[in-house]
């Protein structure tokens, strides 16, 4: 068998010689396809799953390899889409039978019929993802490179097999895979697939929330994020995902008196975040975090530019941006709404004397979450002066250390103060009422003022005196 050695390291994992032995019973040609073939030629670590192209039943073959495998793992038949998938060795093998496609203007749903390898590659998104190894004896680890992906990869370029118009009209999520694509890789869009994404962008209106929360995602994911929200906002997608994040890029001046470009600022913390952590949804949060100012700018002679409450108001946006997107409206939406809601509190605290009372509602009020809003508020200096941005380094430094000094101490992270409604009750023979509100929130601000220490004896004495002052008294000593 003729096989150049670069390819059959890539047919090295057994899966492959079972493929091509199951093709070979059922009289039909097979090749792995795609995202597996580029990211080997890329020497890149792949996801664990392999797509197989199979020139008659994707379904047939999946089934004739379950058959001669170990064990006989279960196959997935997905009838409706003519695909099929098994699991192998910790990877996901996934069968299709070759087809083309054609689409009606209003629909991203394809017609599909039964085609030739030529017209399977034909259908892909990328020069780069239409590459193919054969899996057939007579030619055994053969590249299939119709339109010279490989040379797109040696040349680090996006480019579409066929007109991109056509591409990206059919299917116009593909314009944001182009730009997750040179996000992930590090590739350039080529010009004319580049301009068809901006003359089809309004075509993206047809595709889910899901669907491109999932390429968000992954672009926010990546190393650089600025590079593709770039991409996306340049082509006009942006636009249409993110209205809340394009209306922050504006600069006025009135009287001499301007304002920085918060859009810009943005992308600079989320790729200053995205050094210092993996939390997709911390990278959300930096995405997010001020969206409320497009919304509260306003100009006085005396204060200049404001931004007033734009934390509070960019908190209340994001559950309509996760409503709108269909992004899930559980505890992740509720952290990013909380990093959004508090992240100049840190900032604000870094600019005057950090006292302990301060730092003690800050962790109380961030809870399990302070480390995060740390992380964020770091991330959000964005200062060219060097001095400038020194010192709010140290002095974000100061907070940190202050923060573990009275954790430490006043154990205030989370806690729960000392004295229960119920206890207040039966202390004072009460039944629910007003009263009851106001001393527990008594208790709790003198532990945050540092009035009395966060323990039972102290609250217990402060209670007393609390309630003393309110006429209430002691039935159950």
């Amino acid at each position: 068998m003729n096989i150049t050695p670069i390819y059959k390291q890539a047919l090295e994992h057994p899966i492959f010689d079972i493929v091509s032995q199951a093709a070979d019973n059922l009289k039909i040609d097979s090749y792995v396809i795609g995202g597996f073939v580029r990211d080997f030629l890329l020497q890149r670590d792949s996801k664990k799953d392999i797509d197989i192209v199979a020139i008659g039943s994707g379904i047939e073959l999946a089934l004739e390899v379950s058959r001669l495998l170990p064990n006989h793992p279960k196959v997935q038949v997905f009838k409706n889409y003519g695909t099929a998938m098994l699991r192998y060795l910790d990877i996901d093998v996934e069968f299709v039978g070759a087809r083309k496609e054609s689409y009606h203007f209003d629909s991203r749903k394809p017609v599909v019929e039964d085609g030739t390898l030529q017209d399977d590659q034909n259908r892909r998104d990328f020069t780069i993802n239409a590459l193919a190894l054969s899996l057939n004896k007579s030619n055994y680890g053969q590249l299939l490179d119709p339109f010279n992906g490989v040379n797109d990869l040696e040349n680090k370029i996006i480019r579409t097999p066929l007109d991109p118009d056509i591409t990206f009209s059919d299917d116009p999520l593909r314009m944001m895979r182009a730009i997750r694509f040179a996000c992930q890789l590090n590739f350039i869009i080529e010009q004319e697939s580049l301009d068809a994404i901006t003359r089809n962008h309004e075509r993206l209106n047809i595709i889910s929330g899901e669907r491109i929360v999932e390429e968000l995602n992954k672009i926010l994911q990546t190393p650089t994020p600025s590079s593709g929200f770039l991409l996306l906002y340049k082509t006009g997608l942006l636009d249409l995902i993110l209205p809340e994040l394009t209306a922050l890029n504006q600069v006025e001046e009135i009287e001499g008196h301007t304002h920085k470009n918060n859009f810009y600022h943005t992308l600079e913390v989320v790729d200053n975040i995205s050094r210092n952590t993996q939390d997709l949804w911390l990278r959300w949060a930096a995405l997010l975090h001020d969206i409320g100012k497009a919304p509260t700018k306003r100009f006085t002679k005396k204060n200049g530019w404001t931004f007033h409450g734009h934390e509070f108001l960019g908190g209340k946006m994001v559950k309509k941006i996760f409503t709108r997107l269909h992004m899930p409206l559980n505890q992740k939406m509720k952290f990013v709404q909380k990093m959004v809601t508090m992240s100049s509190r840190p900032v604000v605290l870094s600019q005057k004397e950090v006292t302990d009372s301060a730092v003690r509602r800050l962790v109380f009020d961030a809870g399990e979450n302070v480390d995060d809003l740390m992380i964020l508020c770091e991330a959000d200096i964005t200062t060219k002066n060097p001095n400038k941005f020194k010192k709010y380094h140290n002095n974000f430094k100061l907070v940190r250390e202050k923060i573990v000094e009275v954790e430490q101490r006043d154990q205030v992270r989370n806690f729960q103060p000392p004295i229960s409604g119920e206890q207040i009750m039966q202390t004072f023979g009460l039944t629910p009422c007003r009263e009851i509100g106001s001393i527990k929130e008594a208790i709790k601000e003198a532990i945050l003022e540092g009035v009395i220490a966060n323990e039972y004896e102290a609250a217990y004495a402060y209670m007393l005196d609390k309630a003393s002052k309110m006429g209430l008294e002691r039935v159950n000593k």
